[in-house]
């Protein structure tokens, strides 16, 4: 992974913060296969382009 990719991943609370949910609903979302979880078992990270795709409903 390049430093770029890093840079582009955000903690579940800043996820939640950008699409106007709650943490629970991230960490469901992800659970489910909606959205990719990134990070260590203890810290989880999520792409804002993904998010972002998501939000414009181009996700499934």
């Amino acid at each position: 992974m390049t430093p770029a990719e890093r840079a582009r991943r955000v903690p579940t609370q800043v996820a939640a913060l950008a699409l106007g949910v709650t943490e629970g609903t991230i960490r469901q979302w992800a659970h489910r296969g909606r959205i990719t979880r990134y990070g260590t078992a203890r810290r989880a990270t999520y792409d804002l382009d993904e998010l972002a795709e998501l939000v414009r409903g181009s996700r499934p």
